[in-house]
């Protein structure tokens, strides 16, 4: 035993030097210590749940917890926006305690959770809860998922941040990038085989059984990383909320690109049960909704580098006039199928023309995510008063906030309107329904302008696009303490900024 700490010890202390050497040297290096590893094992665990359960998230309110559309949309708003609200205070309380310590109370509730997400979702549990109580017990179910993710997002990017310095917190980020979007792949893929082989209160097992192995990984591996007593107080946090939201300028940024996110969010809001009410069970959400991060992964280096030298305001432009786009190709799928049929073959593969619509559109949508993504999070931080941009650059996930809480409430309402749930309607329309998509032939006239929904949020894209062009006219007219944002830009465009 004393030989193992001995070497523990020595390990620790390597990995530490090395940093010291790098930072020393300010040279990057892709040597980074054991707990930079093992933040990023438990974020893999932890997004590849998440993911698996989201992408499946308003199906099954609706179909094992009895949510009609519209109450369907207003829950996974809760849960999919308040996730992106509460990081900051579990964060806060998170540093007071220890990073060791917030982690495995975050992975107790995800475990907890995901499994109580699950059992409430069956007939036993309708038995003896009743048709109201599933319906209470799924928001509790998801309270707990939305906490434990909640500690999650800080205590793991703090890791990063902990684990790296100023010359490697780039290559840092990168790899923890790719975990991200390793695992939300993992869990999306995965989730499909659950649902069709066993149910989708599987895919809640499922995502409570990775959860359960973050848990582990955390009890056995995490050490050497701890921050008991360096958290902010609470009315610290509050003040900087609000000095936060104070500020017109950044607020009416996180407004405008929230236009962007909108439509990015109906991959999970609307696309699950437009495409299976439309082309039928056999439909993929899950290994649709991965052409989003497939698309990053493959494209957000080059692109990144290819916008590099025009100004940040130019690319989130870029990517606020895609973005529509991407709504208005899905919702063309009518016009697909009066040229090519109800079936057209994709290499090879037959495809519906909804899911090739979605496919592309999806595509783009990632494409779109490439040019904005990367130069908001750098002008947002240049929109920060000196000092401030730790604090500001915290709430510029506000902007998924907004845009989830409208996406899905809006999703539920579009749905109800124009793809309603085949449970609502009538025997007659429903057993039309059916025939039509084994037969290929036209769906009954409830379905006849599904495709409405995507003129909506082409709409809401279109107008976040405006507002940006007013917006930037504005900001470079009036500029920012006095001076040209244009000028601030340029002067720091040799800047980098380390937080996440």
């Amino acid at each position: 035993m004393p030989l193992c700490c001995a070497q523990k010890a020595a390990r620790g202390s390597l990995a530490r030097s090395g940093m010291e050497e790098s930072k020393a040297q300010g040279k990057s290096t892709w040597r980074f210590p054991r707990q930079f590893w093992t933040a990023n094992l438990v974020e893999l665990f932890e997004r590849t749940a998440y993911y698996g359960v989201f992408i499946g998230l308003v199906l099954y309110l609706t179909r094992n917890y009895g949510f009609n559309d519209i109450h369907a949309g207003w829950v996974a708003a809760y849960f999919a926006a308040v996730i992106y609200l509460v990081p900051p205070f579990a964060g806060a309380w998170a540093d007071r305690v220890g990073f060791r310590k917030a982690l495995v109370l975050a992975f107790v509730l995800l475990t907890v959770g995901y499994t109580m997400l699950g059992w409430f979702g069956t007939a036993p549990a309708l038995a003896m809860l009743g048709a109201v109580g599933i319906k209470v017990a799924a928001v509790g179910a998801l309270t707990t998922i939305l906490l434990g993710g909640a500690l999650v997002k800080p205590i793991i990017s703090g890791t990063v941040v902990k684990s790296s310095d100023d010359a490697n917190r780039a290559r840092a980020f990168s790899i923890f990038y790719q975990v991200v979007n390793i695992g939300a792949f993992a869990g999306k893929t995965l989730a499909y085989w659950w649902r069709t082989r066993f149910g989708l209160e599987y895919v809640s097992y499922y995502s409570a059984v990775m959860a359960l192995c973050g848990l582990a990984v955390v009890l056995i591996f995490y050490r050497g990383l701890d921050s008991a007593g360096e958290g902010k107080p609470y009315s610290e946090i509050f003040r900087g909320f609000s000095k936060v939201l104070r500020n017109g300028r950044f607020l009416a940024l996180i407004l405008i690109v929230a236009g962007f996110w909108v439509i990015q969010g109906q991959v999970y809001a609307s696309m699950p049960k437009y495409i299976l009410r439309t082309v039928g069970e056999h439909a993929r959400p899950e290994w649709i909704a991965n052409i989003n991060p497939l698309m990053v992964v493959l494209f957000v280096v080059p692109i990144t580098h290819l916008v590099r030298r025009i100004r940040p305001i130019a690319s989130i432009g870029i990517g606020l006039f895609l973005i529509p786009l991407t709504a208005i190709s899905i919702s063309l799928s009518p016009v697909l199928e009066s040229l090519a049929g109800p079936s057209i073959s994709v290499w090879g593969l037959q495809a519906h023309p909804i899911t090739v619509m979605l496919v592309f559109g999806i595509g783009l949508q990632g494409l779109a995510e490439c040019f904005l993504s990367p130069r908001f999070l750098e002008y947002a931080s240049k929109q920060a008063p000196k000092g401030e941009v730790g604090l500001y650059m915290g709430y510029s996930h506000l902007t998924t906030f907004f845009a989830w809480l409208l996406g899905f409430v809006l999703s539920g309402y579009l749905l109800d309107a124009f793809c309603p749930d085949p449970k609502t309607l009538s025997p007659e329309v429903q057993e039309a329904r059916l025939h039509a998509l084994e037969t290929g032939g036209a769906l009954p006239e409830a379905y006849a302008h599904a495709h409405y929904i995507w003129y909506v949020f082409a709409a809401i894209g279109m107008a976040a696009f405006l507002c940006l062009l007013v917006y930037d006219r504005v900001t470079r007219t009036v500029g920012d303490d006095g001076g040209n944002l244009a000028d601030r830009e340029s002067h720091g465009a040799d800047e980098t900024d380390d937080e996440d």
